[in-house]
């Protein structure tokens, strides 16, 4: 495959959908963000990169993370990685220093706190969580995700230091930081997800403190990072589990069953309309990223800020859509 000259034409093609959409605009520290970039990584199985674009621009990951934070909370079952407290939260953000993962439950006990199931909700809905007992639909809606950010800090004592210094170890980049203004600019504007965790923690569905859970939350959705970064960082996805040195994060049967929650949940409430244009695990993120997967293959990462109505991409998901036509490569 000549992945270059097949990420030119993605990019050709893509280029009118760029700027269509709105930029995420409930954030301030993402509404400065030019609607006119786009850019396109791949990285396949062995470790080789390529791209077009402003594949190589950081850009605030937000829900990318999530996928990121579900991975490390499943590998506490091998014990294996998690931070060091040692490794570049900025300043002083109020987050613990950590001492590396202790080891931790099997991977499964998280699936007794979030489920696996789209919800059919926009991605910071309140709606279904009073009727459902607290238990959030799926790890990547903002209810899902905080259930797992706090295990993450239970398992950790750091939750977004130990994020950070896995993707810094994965992606090769030690220069990975998190964006303060952006952090601070969703703890200001954070009333709904803290509506969402103290509700969860009402029905026990929390084990930390509601502010040290959203504050940790913030903190990991808001590391910059590029597409480059992101389609390296994700490239235990598309290997099974085995990490850049080759070392196991994951069995195969783990690495599955992320990828199943991506593609069916993985695009907020588009999910399905996702799997039906792209066909591929992803998970978007309202920065303007997608991160996607080819299992066995390589790992995709696009990014172009404006936004549909549900949180995606508009030029990320038509880039993605012509990626797999032009190659052939899904999962289905």
């Amino acid at each position: 495959m000549d992945y270059q000259a097949v990420l030119e034409e993605v990019a050709a093609h893509a280029r009118p959908y760029v700027g269509q959409g709105q930029v995420a605009d409930y954030i301030p520290a993402l509404e400065r963000v030019s609607a006119d970039r786009f850019g396109i990584a791949v990285a396949d199985i062995h470790g080789a990169v390529y791209g077009v674009g402003d594949w190589e621009v950081p850009f605030s990951v937000q829900s990318i993370s999530k996928a990121f934070s579900l991975a490390l909370v499943m590998a506490q079952s091998h014990g294996s990685q998690g931070g060091d407290g040692n490794h570049g939260a900025p300043g002083n953000h109020g987050a613990p220093g950590g001492n590396g993962a202790p080891g931790g439950p099997g991977a499964d006990d998280i699936w007794k706190r979030v489920g696996r199931e789209p919800s059919g909700t926009p991605f910071n809905s309140l709606v279904q969580l009073e009727a459902e007992n607290g238990i959030p639909r799926n790890p990547f809606i903002n209810a899902g995700a905080l259930v797992v950010t706090d295990r993450l800090q239970t398992l950790t004592g750091d939750a977004s230091t130990s994020m950070l210094h896995f993707l810094r170890e994965e992606s090769g980049n030690p220069d990975l930081a998190f964006d303060q203004a952006v952090a601070d600019s969703e703890a200001e504007h954070g009333d709904r997800n803290a509506a969402l965790a103290h509700f969860m923690a009402s029905f026990g569905n929390l084990e930390n403190p509601v502010p040290s859970v959203i504050q940790h939350y913030f903190w990991q959705c808001s590391i910059e990072m590029s597409c480059r970064d992101l389609a390296v960082a994700g490239g235990f996805l598309a290997r099974h589990g085995l990490r850049a040195d080759g070392s196991r994060l994951l069995d195969a049967r783990e690495a599955k069953r992320i990828n199943a929650v991506m593609l069916t949940c993985g695009t907020y409430d588009a999910a399905g309309e996702f799997a039906y244009r792209v066909g591929l695990p992803a998970k978007s993120g309202v920065g303007g990223g997608i991160i996607a997967v080819i299992p066995g293959r390589c790992t995709l990462c696009v990014w172009s800020p404006a936004l549909d109505a549900r949180g995606n991409s508009v030029a990320g998901a038509a880039a993605l859509d012509h990626f797999t036509t032009l190659t052939g490569w899904s999962v289905f």
